[in-house]
């Protein structure tokens, strides 16, 4: 905001806003990565010295660097429209008024409640002064206005999704994010349906229905815009889905293309000018002939992760999901295209490259992760890349051009491969785990079918060159049993319990060179690191636990600088933007379920909840008092009649 009288007027509103809070957060400097023999630092947190190497100030350790120019759809510093920022899904903010210096000082500004009590997994939007966020079901979206002070609600749009879908979701009713383009809000309905809405007005301009809730397929995923083209995918792993990837059309709606991520080339829209790198997947009709006689129609790879594109290159990047049914022992061959990644165009849908992780998945492997786009050196050269930190326990550094592996190594703990093959890039499975014997519990598989990283995203810096990652350590004991398909029944064919990992600690928040395959440090944590990762300009680097600590790390050495502790578990990615009066601000949603509930027995286990906080720092909030705005009053502050809960109000 370049408007001195609009800074002052804002933080004048701000400032009223702050009165009395009533928040279920709570300042400490108890943390559970502590470390006995850790200095303190300033804010009186004492920090988790990094376990390797550390980066010196300023300095780029790896030479990866993000990819910018017109195309990628990086928007203007303060905003942030897109659920991973830009299409490279960096997570990256250049915002840097609050630095390692300050973020000590971080303190709630204003928060809101939206009433739900389910998981919550997206970013908040902001463009035009306004932030955009989508419950889980019943999917209500809201615009708050950054202008007013307690960001009170704009408008408010209920889409009222069928009831039948809270009972085909597989893992609790998420809503994974929304994107704002064309000056509309866009997102999925979990009971199968696409919605856009008049970022203006809140109205409805279109709806279409994508899936059948009542087959089972459910949506869950965030939508992205590439050209005029709204890409969405399906959930359903679990019950026998069909899995696929559809293109809307911008304006209308209308479905444009669709491909499928099993059956003949066809469907999946595979041709003549697809060409994956390794050998074991190239054929005719593959995604048909590795499979048993008609099996491929319920063995899900469901897309309901991240989207990333490259303008560049023109092609999209979107990872398929676990293999159905679960118990392999039903389902011999490789089972292509589950548990992998397509390279395709995005204008036709059509296949460029594919690459599976997990062939003939027999652990609930999923290959959605994110895929995060970057340009660096490897062996002297410099490559176009996509980094995914995949669900089987290996990161791989893959050339985002032709589908081939340049790194692939564990970034945390598992032990079902003692590695990935140099030629054809494939797992070598340690036989000890295999699951395929029906009937038979297989001990201690490490990672557990949520994988040592699951679907919340990573991030990266193009300042230090690393990756920042929420990473798990947890197990399981494997049974698998006989399943019968039934359409919108669960097809699933295991028995399953797990545990903690080596260390007795759930999650860890690690730094990671790409370039390398090398963890460069670690924060251990005792619960699940569920949530997803901003980085800033500032050098600070954001997470949250699913116990409820929001902390604030060094991105180059590991160093906790600030913890907060929420009223729910994180399992949401925050994000930073820019408010009316100039200052940087942090948000996050709060509000713990789904798959972090696998550890819900846990003593300490948060309670449910569904609640955004925003933070600044303590120099950009005015003490209570000191100032007010012009012609509004303290009782004007909050807008708690309509949800939003600022400080003051309560």
């Amino acid at each position: 905001m370049d408007n001195p009288s609009i800074r002052i007027a804002f933080r004048s509103l701000i400032s009223l806003a702050f009165a009395g809070v009533a928040v279920t957060a709570c300042t400490t400097h108890e943390y559970p990565g502590r470390r006995a023999n850790d200095a303190g630092d300033s804010s009186g947190v004492s920090a988790v010295a990094p376990s390797a190497t550390s980066t010196s100030a300023g300095e780029n350790v790896t030479g990866a660097t993000a990819p910018t120019g017109p195309g990628w759809g990086i928007p203007a510093d303060g905003d942030w429209t897109t659920q991973g920022r830009d299409y490279a899904n960096t997570r990256y903010s250049p915002l840097a008024e609050i630095d390692t210096n300050n973020v000590s000082s971080l303190r709630i500004a204003w928060s809101f409640n939206d009433g739900v009590l389910h998981g919550h997994e997206g970013t908040p939007l902001v463009a035009n002064n306004t932030m955009y966020l989508v419950t889980p079901f019943p999917d209500i979206a809201y615009a708050l206005d950054l202008t007013k002070p307690g960001a009170p609600i704009k408008w408010t749009y209920r889409p009222n999704p069928s009831p039948i879908a809270i009972g085909k979701a597989c893992c609790d009713v998420v809503n994974r994010g929304w994107q704002l383009a064309d000056g509309k809000l866009i997102y999925n309905l979990l009971d199968g349906h696409t919605v856009a809405v008049d970022a203006a007005t809140g109205k409805e301009v279109w709806r279409t229905q994508v899936y059948d809730v009542t087959q089972g397929v459910t949506m869950t995923m965030a939508p992205v815009i590439v050209k005029d083209k709204v890409l969405v995918g399906n959930s359903g792993g679990e019950m026998g889905v069909l899995g696929s990837l559809t293109a809307l059309d911008l304006k209308t709606g209308k479905i444009d293309w669709q491909a499928t991520s099993t059956g003949p080339d066809s469907l999946v829209k595979i041709g003549p000018d697809f060409k994956p790198f390794y050998s074991w997947m190239q054929g005719k009709n593959l995604g048909e002939t590795t499979w048993p006689a008609g099996a491929w129609k319920n063995g899900a790879g469901a897309v309901w992760g991240w989207i990333t594109y490259d303008p560049d290159l023109n092609l999209i990047y979107a990872g398929t999901s676990n293999t159905g049914p679960w118990n392999a022992q039903q389902r011999p061959g490789l089972n292509l295209w589950t548990s992998g990644v397509f390279a395709r165009d995005p204008d036709n849908g059509m296949a460029k490259w594919a690459f599976v992780f997990t062939p003939h998945n027999e652990w609930d492997y999923d290959g959605v992760n994110e895929n995060i786009l970057v340009n660096l050196p490897i062996n002297g050269k410099q490559r176009k890349v996509m980094v995914q930190f995949n669900r089987n326990g290996f990161a791989y550094t893959i050339d985002r051009a032709t589908g081939e592996v340049l790194v692939a190594s564990p970034f945390g703990h598992e032990n079902w491969a003692s590695g990935i093959d140099s030629v054809t890039k494939m797992p070598i499975v340690v036989p000890e785990k295999k699951t395929e014997v029906p009937g038979h519990w297989v001990r201690d598989i490490c990672p557990a079918d949520i994988g040592v990283k699951d679907e919340q995203p990573a991030a990266f810096s193009p300042r230090t060159g690393l990756f920042y990652v929420p990473v798990q350590n947890i197990c399981m004991d494997y049974k698998g049993r006989e399943v019968s398909y039934i359409a919108g029944t669960p097809y699933w064919g295991a028995d399953m319990t797990r545990h903690v990992g080596p260390g007795g600690n759930y999650g860890e928040f690690i730094a990671w060179n790409a370039s390398t395959g090398k963890k460069v440090w670690g924060i251990p944590e005792k619960f699940l690191v569920y949530s997803g990762v901003l980085v800033t300009g500032g050098d600070v680097a954001f997470y949250g636990t699913v116990d409820g600590w929001f902390r604030a790390v060094n991105a180059r050495t590991g160093k906790i600088l600030w913890s907060q502790k929420l009223g729910s578990g994180i399992i949401g990615a925050p994000m930073t933007f820019r408010g009316p009066d100039g200052h940087q601000y942090v948000s996050v949603l709060a509000g713990v379920g789904g798959a972090a509930m696998v550890t819900k027995a846990m003593p300490g286990f948060p309670a449910r909840g569904g609640t955004l906080y925003t933070f600044a720092l303590d120099s950009a909030v005015p003490a209570i008092g000191q100032t007010s705005a012009p012609g509004v009053q303290g009782s004007q502050s909050g807008g708690s009649s309509n949800g939003a809960q600022a400080k003051g109000k309560r």
